[in-house]
């Protein structure tokens, strides 16, 4: 029996709750972005209104006021969307318990077998769209394939240009209807590959279908034999119910709200994100072995910065320690131009039960210290005890204390 795999995705989702909650603003042009007055600040969501103006998602909020200058600027909250996310999830699994959270708007579900209780899968994608719109106020599109990836480009490439807000995507017209498609539109391909793939003489999805897949894995490994699958619409991966397989990495990323031209900020915003992970790393009693530090410019679209690993001297998961290592990273491989972003991801972990203890080593007392930290701002807030760095202008650890995954709650 071929599957029936849904991906739903909720039209322009912050934006359509802001919308849902204020009837003022229904026929307005109105976007969910960070504080105007940073530069920093980028379009998380706009209104189909919004986008009539031309208006992107992920562009400059300045760019978008420029395109539009009637915009309604909304500031995120980011617990109520999570919470509205959790809610949808509970609608969908009166359908099917196979559902599988794949961001906060959008998630799989396996219908397979579910006809003779619902109907065919449009009748089913049509109870789905009602559902979440009377109970929540939000538009959702429904991408219809026998497998994840051909429902989530029927979802990306049709569904959301669909009136109905609907498509399916199966083997039998793939080739009529997505193999035409730019390449960049393919789920996969940003737009570095792009310029990759233009320079090999590959324009389309069908190109790319029928590129020999063997110079694709000697390009880039088995990601190249990723990208023909894809492309001929082959996926074996379940919709995946378990959310809580073993965790491979902790870290934590930040766009900074200016370009962080000096050693001396761009280490008070690097020893920032090491004691988070390091806490994060705690909470869910984890040892890391080896470290990594990513550094971007502010022009995302060229290979600035640096993305480099150390393996740590043992497994630690405190701050100091990732610090310190981090910094030898930094030294080492900073070509001095501005930073614009800043990633650290602690790998190859371990239980923080388990790890082999030498004579005089500290880390009694480091665990000691550590554990009294995260009581402390567990009880009283995370900004309760801070480095004193982070008094200092390219701190950023009260500002992030306001937010959730850098959006404000």
């Amino acid at each position: 029996m071929e599957k029936v795999i849904f991906l739903v995705d909720m039209q322009s989702f912050y934006a359509s709750i802001e919308k849902s909650a204020n009837p003022k603003l229904q026929d307005r042009p109105v976007v969910v972005a960070g504080d105007p007055e940073r530069r920093s600040g980028i379009i998380l969501a706009a209104c189909p209104i919004a986008k009539q103006y031309g208006v992107k998602t992920a562009e400059a909020l300045w760019q978008a006021q420029e395109k539009c200058p009637e915009l309604v600027i909304v500031r995120p909250r980011m617990k109520l969307y999570i919470d509205l996310s959790y809610q949808i999830t509970q609608i969908l699994e009166r359908f099917t318990d196979q559902v599988e959270v794949f961001s906060v708007d959008e998630q799989f579900m396996d219908l397979t077998g579910t006809e003779r209780l619902f109907g065919d899968k449009y009748s089913v994608a049509r109870k789905i769209q009602e559902e979440i719109q009377e109970e929540l106020g939000v538009y959702a599109r429904v991408g219809m394939g026998p497998n994840k990836i051909l429902a989530k480009i029927a979802c990306d490439a049709f569904a959301k240009k669909n009136e109905n807000g609907m498509f399916y995507l199966s083997h039998d017209n793939m080739k009529d209807t997505m193999w035409h498609l730019p390449v960049g539109k393919m789920f996969g391909v940003g737009s570095r590959m792009e310029r990759h793939f233009a320079r090999m003489g590959i324009q389309t999805i069908g190109d790319l279908a029928v590129y020999p897949v063997h110079y694709l894995k000697k390009r880039w490994g088995i990601n190249g034999e990723v990208l023909s699958n894809i492309a001929n619409g082959i996926d074996y991966s379940p919709v995946k119910t378990e959310t809580h397989n073993k965790q491979k990495a902790v870290g934590h990323h930040m766009t900074l709200p200016r370009d962080y031209e000096t050693l001396e900020d761009i280490k008070i915003v690097l020893l920032e994100l090491c004691e988070e992970v390091a806490k994060r790393a705690r909470a869910k009693n984890y040892r890391g072995h080896t470290l990594s530090l990513g550094l971007r410019g502010a022009n995302f679209d060229l290979p600035t910065g640096f993305h480099r690993q150390i393996k740590l001297t043992s497994p630690t998961n405190y701050g100091m320690d990732l610090f310190h290592a981090a910094l030898q990273l930094l030294s080492k491989h900073w070509d001095g131009l501005p930073v614009r972003s800043v990633g650290v991801t602690l790998s190859q972990l371990q239980s923080a039960d388990v790890y082999q203890l030498s004579l005089f080593n500290p880390s009694v007392e480091k665990d000691q210290l550590s554990k009294a930290m995260d009581d402390i701002r567990k009880k009283f807030g995370h900004t309760a005890i801070v480095r004193a760095s982070s008094l200092n202008k390219a701190g950023q650890v009260f500002d992030r204390a306001q937010k959730i995954g850098g959006h404000y709650k």
